[in-house]
């Protein structure tokens, strides 16, 4: 049983930590863990990205490890059990879901995020923006402070202005560029960026996914350039930008 499963795991985390433990599980703690976390969340994003179940077992494995061996060492300084971190999410996943547990009404996804955020001010928070991490990458804070704002109708009402506030923003870079001000080039890029993160989550693209696939088109191409350039014997570094554009344009075309 996923029960008897999960405890052992919990057993064998609190014998890792204990007197005759690893040594360097035991020399742990949130900070010097902070990667591994970080890490692991990449790995099983990763794994869904490539639809590979048997990895994202694995992943997932790798992740609720993390959990655990955090909850473990709040446990030691008598901070939180493993208990607390569960009841807590079991509690609030039944808080705001009364359409479920309790007797509301909510018949639609988009109903729910604005009963969600309802329930968010309800529980202590004052501004619909909390919650989303100040550590995320940029992309996806970007997307979900957007997203939020959203839910209170401060948003536009069609992608039209929102292009226009693309091109408004990209005359402004080209004024802070032409004016050679750092800061400001600087402050202009971030709006583009931003406006240009808007403007995918009106034609239903997630920026972060967007640029994660034209990463690895981009190193999927160069790898060819490569490996062509292996065949012939010569180093990229000694031939010229018009030999790799000629190589790279072939590869896209689908040439080579």
């Amino acid at each position: 049983m996923a029960r008897d499963a999960f405890q052992k795991l919990v057993h064998i985390v609190e014998k890792l930590r204990g007197p005759q433990g690893c040594p360097w599980d035991k020399e742990q703690t949130h900070e010097s863990m902070k990667p591994y976390l970080l890490e692991e969340t990449y790995e099983v994003i990763e794994s869904i990205q490539k639809q590979d179940p048997e990895k994202l077992k694995e992943e997932l494995g790798d992740l609720l490890l993390q959990i655990i061996f955090h909850a473990r060492l709040a446990e030691e300084k008598g901070e939180f059990t493993l208990k607390d971190v569960i009841d807590h999410i079991s509690e609030k996943l039944i808080r705001r879901h009364p359409h479920v547990f309790g007797t509301a009404h909510i018949k639609t996804s988009e109903e729910q995020k604005k009963h969600w955020e309802k329930l968010k001010k309800e529980e202590g928070k004052t501004s619909v923006l909390e919650g989303v991490p100040k550590t995320a990458p940029a992309l996806f804070r970007a997307f979900r402070v957007q997203q939020k704002a959203s839910v209170v109708g401060f948003d536009w009402g069609s992608k039209e202005p929102v292009w226009e506030k693309i091109k408004e923003e990209m005359q402004e870079l080209e004024k802070a560029i032409a004016s050679n001000d750092i800061e400001k080039i600087q402050e202009e890029f971030g709006d583009l960026l931003f406006a240009l993160v808007n403007f995918a989550r009106f034609i239903k693209v997630h920026p972060e996914e967007a640029l994660h696939l034209a990463i690895e088109k981009f190193i999927d191409r160069f790898q060819k350039v490569e490996a062509v350039f292996r065949e012939k014997g010569k180093r990229m570094e000694e031939s010229t930008l018009e030999e790799m554009d000629l190589v790279w344009n072939a590869i896209k075309q689908g040439k080579k």
